[in-house]
């Protein structure tokens, strides 16, 4: 396959960066993260309620459902802002359920859920389990009709930011393949749903047990776009995870580079000595590849084939650049730097979680090396 290189900047996400440059700045300062470390909710409502009225829900759905009517490339400046302030809250979450739907979803789904997501009701999707497999057809739990119902069973992993959810899109496996359920959240029963200890303690992460519960099977989303939804929503998710990454990244190193620049030993400002100078300089590189690489994805997205490639490139150096810049970030605040007050460690926890969510850099390397070979 030929492949050739496209990066594009659009005028609408020059305005949205701008924006979302300073709203996030501003709204999640680094102690109001560190507070939130131990909240239940684990965000700020208010601020939710903010990022609802600013329309940034509804930037990839159409306006026919309340939505702003652009796609997810206008989406990507957003989340790369809300990366580099380790913004938390369920706005990737939200935008990746509304893809669900949008992609999958039935005519009377998409007019009943679309607009209450635009509109800043959040929900969520359940794709993982136990087995950690990164395909999303590898599916255990099940689904069997019972009259007009479905019955489930099984367990989800890693479902985001389910206890604020309204709507939880679940995989599971029906009649031998893959399908997409939509479970209202006021019908899962207690204790169904508990919080999971993550690496990233910005984040709320649940396992959501499905045994017993049952819904209508007007629940199920079309099931001849099953296997199209999910192919879809793991590309989603790495472009905006990309997109986090570059922006975690680009944070971590300005974080380092002013430690580096107020931090005297032997009477010398440290980031003045070779060694600390040239794998800074390696760090901003990587950045400045991983975040080409992730607006040439975001530009080609919808072309089929290239936007592929191009997503999984973008995962592929946002992790890499990433993991490089926080491990070093970390390493050249010395003693101080492997304690809990220093604020490199939140972003190699994010680091770490970011790169393990829908496929590694090793991952994404095999696929595309089956994509271009």
């Amino acid at each position: 396959m030929e492949l050739r290189g496209a990066i594009g900047f659009s005028e609408e996400q020059a305005d949205l960066l701008d924006v979302a440059v300073n709203f996030c700045r501003d709204k999640s300062p680094v102690d109001k993260v560190r507070t939130l470390l131990t909240d239940e909710l684990g965000y700020d409502p208010a601020v939710w309620s903010e990022i609802a009225e600013l329309g940034w829900l509804g930037i990839a759905i159409p306006e026919e459902f309340g939505g702003v009517g652009l796609g997810l490339a206008e989406v990507v400046p957003v989340v790369e802002q809300m990366g580099r302030n380790l913004m938390a809250g369920p706005f990737v979450s939200t935008t990746l359920a509304a893809q669900a739907i949008l992609v999958g979803g039935t005519d009377s789904q998409k007019a009943d859920l679309l607009p209450a997501m635009a509109s800043g009701t959040a929900a969520t999707l359940a794709l993982s389990e136990d087995h950690a497999d990164w395909d999303l057809g590898h599916i255990d739990c099940a689904a069997f009709a019972d009259g007009d119902a479905l019955q489930l069973s099984g367990t989800k992993t890693f479902v985001t930011d389910a206890a604020s959810a309204e709507w939880i899109i679940a995989s599971v496996n029906l009649d031998s393949a893959p399908a997409l359920i939509v479970i209202n959240r006021s019908t899962v029963p207690d204790g169904a749903i508990r919080r999971e200890t993550v690496i990233d303690e910005t984040r709320r992460s649940y396992q959501l047990c499905l045994d017993g519960l049952s819904v209508p099977k007007t629940s199920l989303l079309d099931s001849s776009k099953t296997a199209e939804t999910l192919a879809h929503l793991h590309l989603a998710s790495n472009l905006l995870l990309s997109a986090e990454m570059c922006g975690g990244t680009a944070s971590v190193i300005d974080y380092t580079v002013d430690y580096l620049q107020t931090r005297k030993q032997f009477g010398k400002m440290i980031g003045s000595y070779q060694a600390l100078k040239h794998p800074i300089v390696d760090a901003h590189v990587g950045y400045e590849k991983a975040r080409s690489h992730l607006y040439s994805a975001a530009y080609t997205f919808t072309q089929q084939g290239e936007g592929e490639i191009a997503t999984r490139m973008a995962k592929s150096t946002a992790s890499d650049a990433f993991s490089f810049a926080a491990d070093r970030a970390i390493q050249f605040h010395g003693g101080f730097g492997f304690t809990y007050d220093c604020d490199a460690q939140l972003y190699r926890r994010r680091a770490i979680w970011c790169e393990a969510m829908q496929g590694d850099g090793a991952y994404h390397r095999k696929k595309l090396a089956d994509l271009l070979l």
